[in-house]
């Protein structure tokens, strides 16, 4: 299978330091800072390319299982929540997902939602941490 890298790099102390978060192929280069993960300050943090990363590996999977399922997916939407407590520490991800599914019924999406919450890699990797799905059809 594939294997895939990021690259940061972080410069001084963390009160003052700042750093750019780098993905390969161009997609994405952006600022990080103190201010930007603990506050609201400008650029990124490791949080959001976290959920980023979770609400693209959940919706590519539900379309997969959806899809083996004889439901081929036209849209999924879905929003990563992650939340940053004491510690500091990720106490929680709250996955929210729209999709629209010709043909397929509520039951049987939820069915599918829940088993990509489960079964994407990245649900995998980030199991450690409580995660909640609200899903729901949409036409």
């Amino acid at each position: 299978m594939a294997i895939h890298s990021a690259r940061a790099v972080w410069k001084g102390n963390l009160a003052d330091g700042n750093g750019v978060m780098t993905l390969p192929k161009g997609a994405y280069e952006g600022p990080f800072t103190r201010a930007s993960r603990f506050e609201t300050g400008p650029g990124t943090n490791p949080e959001e390319l976290i959920g980023a990363a979770h609400a693209g590996c959940f919706s590519m999977y539900l379309s997969a299982i959806l899809s083996a399922s004889g439901f081929p997916p036209v849209e999924i939407r879905t929003t990563a929540t992650v939340h940053l407590g004491d510690g500091p520490a990720i106490t929680l991800i709250e996955l929210d997902s729209e999709a629209q599914v010709p043909g397929c019924d509520e039951a049987v999406f939820l069915e599918h939602a829940e088993k990509a919450k489960a079964g994407c890699p990245v649900s995998k990797a980030l199991s450690a941490v409580p995660m909640t799905l609200k899903a729901k059809l949409v036409k």
